[in-house]
């Protein structure tokens, strides 16, 4: 994939979709990382079609999870894909800068940080900060996987909510949206399809 401008969120979507499946049948691995693009983006800039906020885990790479490659991705981790001001600053960047319009907020399961959330208070100075923001976003939810889905629903509304993203702009308005990677399967469930439906309506209907 290679940089391109004022990309939709229909279509930035789309091609993450399509991004993921290519990965899973292992036909390319990484997207363009060639010298040619390098060398292009050094010289023209950047022009990412969507923003990714995903986990630090090193199991949860993006670029690879799309098979997307130099240029295509603005790419923001934190630890449980969490959202505070840094994050919204970053995002902001690229809506107005970059031209950006999808964001996209990739939880994961077997989140070390989700799951030590659901469990009593950790040592360290800035853990429990971290782990209170989490909690926060997925109340009492003692699920692991319900609780990411949560967490990720959280993250979207605060992006929403803080950046006043409307839920239906228009064709080139900024949209954000959530999706859940599996890190057993390699599958990215995204939250517009059928099959996370009946786990957002249940997390849904607890909050």
């Amino acid at each position: 994939m290679s940089p391109v401008k004022n990309v939709s969120p229909r279509e930035a979507l789309r091609r993450l979709k399509e991004g993921n499946q290519q990965y899973l049948r292992a036909e390319r691995p990484s997207g363009d990382i060639s010298p040619a693009i390098r060398k292009e983006t050094a010289a023209h800039g950047q022009k990412p079609f969507a923003v990714v906020i995903a986990c630090s885990d090193s199991r949860v790479i993006p670029e690879d999870i799309f098979s997307c490659g130099i240029g295509d991705l603005f790419v923001i981790r934190t630890a449980g894909n969490t959202i505070d001001r840094p994050q919204l600053a970053s995002i902001e960047y690229a809506l107005h800068h970059l031209g950006t319009r999808l964001i996209l907020v990739l939880g994961h399961t077997r989140c070390g940080a989700v799951g030590a959330a659901l469990q009593p208070e950790e040592g360290g100075i800035f853990v429990p900060y971290l782990l209170e923001e989490i909690r926060r976003g997925i109340g009492g939810e003692t699920d692991e996987r319900a609780a990411s889905i949560r967490n990720i629903q959280c993250s979207v509304r605060r992006i929403e909510a803080d950046l006043k993203i409307p839920k239906r702009g228009g064709e080139n308005s900024p949209e954000a949206a959530g999706a859940l990677y599996d890190v057993d399967t390699g599958e990215v469930i995204f939250f517009s399809d059928d099959r996370s439906n009946a786990a957002e309506s249940e997390t849904d209907d607890a909050l």
